[in-house]
């Protein structure tokens, strides 16, 4: 069930949120505000070391001595949080890795950590998401 309220905006404020909302493709204001709600709560689940969802992806050369190795090793030792993996060769140096990771959010931010920090990973990120359960 949808419920309607209003909110009031200074002029400026609401122009830079209406610019955001055409360069993100929102069809309207609402969906917009619905969004910035949703993300509200998903940081906030990450700050309170609930249980959440999220995606590492690593970018690393996989020329770089024993890396694999390691970047296996780091998932066994946290293997009750990785629900599944995906490995892409980019081209003939490059490979990406996507892990989807299920926990507490004090042990997916260190799962990312160690993994973004090993030698040879180019780039890292860690895309914070909810389980979902604080958003319906």
């Amino acid at each position: 069930m949808l419920k309607r309220f209003s909110i009031s905006l200074e002029e400026e404020l609401l122009d830079i949120f209406d610019e955001q909302i055409k360069a993100n493709s929102y069809n309207n204001r609402s969906e917009a505000i619905r969004d910035l709600i949703r993300k509200a709560f998903v940081k906030e689940e990450w700050e309170l070391d609930k249980p959440v969802m999220g995606v590492i992806s690593l970018v690393y050369d996989h020329h770089q001595h024993k890396l694999q190795e390691k970047v296996t090793i780091v998932q066994h030792d946290y293997h009750q949080h990785i629900i599944s993996t995906t490995h892409v060769h980019m081209d003939h140096d490059n490979c990406l890795e996507v892990i989807v990771v299920k926990g507490k959010a004090r042990e997916v931010r260190d799962l990312a950590a160690m993994l973004t920090a090993l030698k040879g990973v180019r780039d890292g990120n860690l895309a914070m998401s909810s389980t979902g359960k604080a958003l319906r």
